[in-house]
């Protein structure tokens, strides 16, 4: 397992997403997850499957100190006051008393920065979130986001895989000692098609999958969270850690990015990042 270091706290770089998941496929998949050996679970109230996840997380009989938590606040609940009490039902229907990091899913220009980030540090303050950080932040944003929160942001998570190149928030997120998590890692199943990762993947016995998992990892500061609802999947996801890619190949990777390869851009999302 690869663990990022951060500010006090060892992160399994490697997480297991639950987008798209219902409540009962959460339930057992997490717990699936769990027996595979996934210490990193990430999920959000938008994704109407906390208590599912709360219930696979009991059933794993995993010590709380064990295993690593994510959910996030929908962009509805921004204001100080919503805020606070949508992190309290977060809470509920996890069965929780805490989460491990608690971000903010996505930019609301309607309700000001500043109000929202100060909610998010007294959530932390409260005890209700070890860490809190953003997701789907462009750079001026994040700028703005890290200067008004009086507590450190533990990451930023936004969509990354081959074909998107995130190189403005990789850097915005190294050069303020915060980590970048992956969602939509393999790019929504494209990266199993791909001639490319398939030529490297038949090299090292892996499938294109696991070979875009690892390049994810072996980036210095990255974690990434793939999703599934199959447990044939999330085992295959977790096998890769029994090799390295060559720099190489790395690089071969890097240059699959394009200009039309963002697959999640809903009409609220904010003006992007080119590059």
């Amino acid at each position: 397992m690869i663990m990022r270091k951060w500010h006090g706290a060892s992160i399994p770089a490697l997480g297991f997403g639950t987008y798209e998941l219902d409540d009962k496929t959460a339930e057992r998949m997490v717990a699936e997850a769990a027996d595979i050996g996934y210490r990193h679970f990430d999920t959000a109230q938008m994704y109407h499957n906390e208590e599912g996840v709360g219930r696979g997380l009991k059933a794993s009989k995993l010590d709380r100190d064990d295993y690593f938590l994510t959910t996030k606040v929908w962009y509805d609940q921004f204001q100080s006051g919503d805020l606070q009490k949508s992190a309290l039902e977060s809470l509920r229907k996890l069965d929780d008393d805490h989460v491990d990091l608690l971000l903010l899913h996505w930019p609301n220009p309607d309700v000001p920065l500043e109000e929202t980030i100060a909610a998010l540090n007294e959530v932390k303050n409260l005890g209700m979130a070890k860490h809190i950080g953003i997701s789907n932040f462009p750079t001026a944003l994040m700028d703005r986001a890290i200067a008004c929160s009086d507590s450190p942001l533990l990451c930023n998570q936004v969509e990354y895989h081959p074909y998107l190149a995130q190189t403005k928030v990789l850097e915005k997120t190294r050069q303020n000692d915060m980590l970048l998590t992956a969602y939509c890692p393999i790019a929504r199943g494209k990266v199993m098609d791909d001639p490319i990762l398939m030529e490297i993947a038949e090299t090292y016995g892996k499938s294109p999958a696991q070979i875009t998992l690892r390049w994810l990892l072996q980036q210095d500061s990255v974690m990434a969270i793939p999703k599934s609802g199959s447990p044939k999947n999330a085992k295959a996801n977790f096998d890769i850690f029994d090799f390295d890619l060559i720099p190489d190949d790395m690089a071969k990777i890097h240059k699959l990015a394009r200009v039309d390869g963002r697959l999640i851009d809903p009409d609220f999302a904010p003006a992007w990042d080119i590059a």
